[in-house]
């Protein structure tokens, strides 16, 4: 029997949310008030100040500091503490892809559905991995696009989202005629992926040697393989106790690097059996170290098992 990889298609989580109070049975789930997370507890993942790599007087100690985040948390945000900027990312790649994707999701629903995922692949708009109609969902919609090597994007997607973005702020721009947009949407995946890229090559390379290792041992394992970009989005619930944005679950890659759009606080981790708040700091990445780790020696010794470690979005804004 052929495997393929794709979803079933499934309600719209933003257009639900929009005209019912009621909460259909599949998004309840049992299990989001039945572990609450640690309220107040003193304890945040932790920060690393990328800057400090730049400086020979402190680059060692913040070294030693990334080494225990992975073994003790497998999970730590990057910052550059001086001003709060992110690490080696520019800003202006951040808040231009923070802008596009706020400007995706307002997009009426005819327009977002025709990005809409086909049989067999998980890119596009929709959830991902539903394989049953009776499989418990996500109070989320997703759009999901492979985004390195380039070889591996789909191009339709990009050109139907900056046709349907550029026909969306024609019809803003009548009512808002000072408003000035550039909608070039691949542009922005183009300059963010690549950023990103560079962003993982540097910590990862920085974890190699602390394992002394040489840094090809790390970076050889996704020579072959793909980057892709996520984009969440979790629509106010009338019952958001009783829902996941996005189900407890390990990350199945290398590493990930997650930027929210606001501040609002809804991912956890659950380390050693409780579930902490991530305190997210502005213009920070969070960064979960994958399953690829715990399955590749020599690289195991550098992280927290992931049978230990899991994340979940949860506590999302409640619709009034």
């Amino acid at each position: 029997m052929e495997f393929t990889m794709g979803s079933l298609p499934v309600a719209n989580v933003q257009a639900l949310a929009a005209v019912s109070r009621d909460v259909p049975e599949r998004y309840i789930r049992p299990e989001a008030g039945a572990h609450p997370v640690v309220a107040d507890c003193g304890v945040d993942i932790p920060v690393i100040d990328f800057s400090r790599f730049l400086d020979p007087n402190s680059s060692r100690d913040e070294s030693s500091k990334l080494h225990l985040a992975c073994q003790n948390w497998g999970f730590f945000q990057v910052a550059y503490m001086s001003t709060l900027i992110n690490h080696t990312v520019p800003k202006e790649v951040i808040e231009k892809m923070k802008l596009d994707v706020r400007e995706f999701f307002q997009l009426p629903l005819e327009e977002k559905r025709q990005l809409a995922q086909v049989t067999g692949d998980v890119q596009g708009y929709g959830q991902l991995f539903v394989v049953s109609k009776d499989q418990k969902l996500d109070w989320a919609d997703v759009l999901y696009l492979n985004t390195q090597p380039a070889p591996e994007r789909c191009l339709r997607f990009i050109d139907i989202i900056n046709t349907c973005m550029e026909l969306f702020f024609a019809v803003t721009c009548s009512y808002y005629c000072t408003l000035t947009v550039d909608s070039n949407l691949r542009a922005a995946l183009d300059n963010y992926s690549v950023e990103l890229k560079n962003l993982a090559d540097r910590l990862l390379e920085i974890m190699a040697k602390n394992l002394e290792l040489n840094p090809d041992v790390v970076t050889d394992k996704f020579k072959v393989g793909i980057q892709s970009i996520r984009f969440n989005y979790y629509p106010p619930c009338p019952q958001a106790d009783k829902v996941l944005g996005f189900s407890q679950h390990s990350d199945a890659d290398l590493i990930t690097l997650v930027l929210q759009v606001n501040q609002v606080q809804g991912l956890q981790i659950k380390r050693s059996g409780e579930w902490f708040p991530v305190k997210p700091l502005p213009g920070a990445f969070i960064v979960n170290v994958g399953d690829i780790f715990e399955v590749n020696p020599p690289l195991n010794s550098s992280c927290a098992p992931t049978s230990d470690v899991l994340l979940r979005v949860c506590n999302l804004l409640r619709k009034i």
